[in-house]
């Protein structure tokens, strides 16, 4: 199936699409995204990712063009285009094209794309054993420096943390903040279970404020599993009893080692098991249909 993007008013095979080069999304970062799943065609969540693109948008000062109105029937049309019981969309808007230099006063019109294609970050091998975590040695930018709840398109510092996970034999990356507490993985949020208690780091200590998370957060409490944000450390991950990830692009992904030790009694933990089991049972119900 050919990825579709919406571009310019209209939905176009991938490989047709295009940018000016004197775009600010792709000469400074400058912009803002959310990344979408359709499960079983329906966009999962849609109106939660929404208020987050907005949230986003007011955070850098950004015009939504025709507002989130607009913003819901692209991503729909993009999926609907694309025909598939299960995708993920990337939904895009840029502070539009405008003068070299980072003066964004120059760009007189924000740029919208969405992309509908497959994504799968992790493979059915890894998902069944669990993924090995090493700590990255770059650190979470904190907030204020820049706030790690706005998904702007500059995801260097997850970019970099990816590489030396990769460099260094593991699957995926833990971020720490500069005070050494876990904020999230390169691009998932984290959990942990122990003592009969599920635990994930808050926003403050560099966690986005995940549309997965907050389900499962959700979920938790439906199970009977006591939930809370608290921060973490290293330490807390290796005498956990299950260590898992959650994110729209991931899904829940039961983690192995940290480092080169292992972590948790087993891997899915039961946790992580029923959680999962459950976030599929919902993930329909929570979702917009394409067609109304």
């Amino acid at each position: 199936m050919t990825s579709k993007v919406w571009i310019d008013g209209g939905v176009v095979d991938a490989s047709e699409a295009r940018i000016p080069v004197m775009d600010h999304g792709l000469l400074y970062g400058d912009g803002i995204f959310e990344g979408l799943r359709v499960v079983g065609r329906r966009v999962f969540r849609l109106e939660d990712h929404l208020a987050r693109l907005r949230a986003s948008a007011r955070a850098i000062a950004l015009e939504i063009p025709g507002g989130l109105g607009a913003m819901r029937d692209i991503v729909l049309e993009t999926a609907r285009a694309y025909d598939r019981d299960d995708a993920y969309l990337r939904l895009i808007i840029t502070r539009g094209e405008g003068a070299l230099g980072v003066d964004p006063t120059t760009c007189p019109e924000p740029r919208v794309l969405c992309i509908a294609d497959r994504l799968r970050i992790y493979g059915a091998a890894e998902l069944a054993r669990g993924i090995d975590l090493v700590t990255a040695s770059g650190r979470r930018s904190p907030a204020d420096v820049l706030d790690p709840r706005i998904k702007s398109l500059n995801y260097l510092n997850s970019v970099l943390a990816k590489l030396e996970a990769r460099r260094r034999g593991a699957d995926e990356a833990l971020l720490l903040n500069t005070a050494g507490a876990v904020a999230e993985a390169s691009v998932a949020n984290v959990f942990i279970y122990r003592g009969e208690e599920l635990r994930t780091p808050p926003a403050t200590d560099g966690a986005l404020e995940g549309i997965t998370r907050a389900t499962v957060l959700e979920l938790a409490g439906t199970l009977g599993i006591p939930a809370v944000e608290r921060t973490l450390g290293r330490f807390d991950l290796f005498s956990a009893d299950e260590v898992f990830l959650t994110g729209t692009g991931a899904g829940i992904v039961p983690v192995r080692s940290l480092d080169g030790q292992t972590v948790g009694e087993g891997v899915p933990g039961p946790i992580c098991a029923k959680i999962r089991l459950a976030f599929d049972d919902v993930a329909v119900s929570l979702g917009t249909p394409l067609h109304s």
